[in-house]
Parts: C-alpha cells; structure tokens; sequence
C-alpha cells in the first residue's frame, strides 16, 4: 500500500529452507526469531517481498527502492522487521506526519516533527504467508510506536475489503483518503497509540 493499501525462484537458505536473498543473512549462530528495526543494508529483500507481493496484485509497489532507502535512512526506527534464522520474513515501514490528514505529499515525506506515524506498507515473504504473521507484527509494531514518547497515533491507508483487519487493533476510519494511486482509491484510518497493551486479546495475535 502507497499507505498499506494491499496486502523468483532462488537458492534455498540452508539453515531455514526459506529462499536466498540479501536479507538471509548467513551466520553461525542466528537467532531463530528477531524482531528489530530495519537499516539501509536491508532495503534490496524489503523491496523483493513487496515486489513480489504487490505488483502481481495492482500492478506498482507502495514503495519502490528509492524510497525504501529513503525512509530507512531518514527513520529507521519506524520501521520494523520480523526475521527467521537471520532472512527477512516480514516487515512494515513508517515514517512521521504532521498534518491532520494523508496527502499526496505524505507518500514520501518524514516530517521529524509530526506525531502522526505514517504505516507505509506491510508485507510478508510469500514462504511465511497464511501463518499469522502480519497480524502478530502489526501488533509487534504498534507496540513499538507505543514506546516512542512523540508519537501520538498511526495512520494508514488502505482499500476497503482490508478496513475490517486493521480495526481489529484499534484503528478506525476517518474517511475517503484524498490519495489516489491510478484508479485505486483508499479509506484512510487512524489508532491512537494508546491502550495497546490491553487490545491483544481482539488482535487474533
């Protein structure tokens, strides 16, 4: 999703049978499971996995390679990455807003002093797909925000058949989002960051 709007074969990674990519990053002793934020060096295996989640789906990426190396520059702690045995296996990236409101300008700007964070995309490696992960690092990563003083809320956009998942953690819908991409338009939607502790339990996490 520009927002979260939407949710090759290679060599296999020995360690885990997950496909080979940048983000497999051999060691020999690797945690089996890792959440942590993402740097620049990650940006290559987000952009494989969103490549491969989204275009086949609506044709372009929320996000492409410049802009992911963009946000994981200017704000790599509002991103974060669920890793198995060291390979990327989902992520979401964010960056600050400081306007009531997503608009055109919001897809690709940090604006350090906003309050809003901004989910740009999330998405699971297709191995890891139909395992609960997106619902578990959504979570993982509102519990992030959470712990971040400045941060007041999360928005998102999203198509409307993806409205009913995010309530399920707290957001609600403000509205038509005046970004459109192509002939997709988007409901925009809003969390307060607060309470999150208590809304694990509705999550389905």
């Amino acid at each position: 999703m520009q927002g979260v709007h939407l949710l090759k074969p290679e060599a296999p990674c020995l360690s885990s049978g997950i496909p080979e990519s940048p983000g497999c990053q051999r060691r020999h002793t690797l945690p089996a499971s890792e959440f942590r934020c993402l740097t620049p060096e990650d940006a290559v295996s987000v952009f494989e996995i969103e490549r491969e989640a989204f275009i086949s789906v609506s044709g372009t990426c929320p996000l492409y390679l410049d802009e992911i190396r963009h946000f994981l520059t200017l704000c790599p702690e509002l991103s974060l990455g669920w890793f198995e045995e060291g390979c990327l296996a989902a992520f979401i990236i964010g960056s600050l807003w400081d306007q009531e409101r997503l608009s055109q300008e919001s897809l690709t700007l940090h604006r350090p002093g906003g309050r809003t964070a901004h989910l740009h995309v999330l998405a699971v490696h297709r191995t890891f797909r139909q395992q609960g992960k997106g619902p578990i690092l959504l979570w993982r990563y509102l519990q992030h925000l959470g712990g971040q003083p400045a941060v007041r809320r999360a928005t998102l956009m999203c198509e409307d058949a993806l409205v009913p998942f995010y309530e399920r953690f707290g957001f609600h819908a403000v509205g038509p989002c005046a970004v459109t991409v192509g002939s997709l338009t988007f409901t925009e939607l809003q969390c307060a960051l607060r309470g999150h502790a208590f809304l694990r339990r509705n999550s389905g996490c």
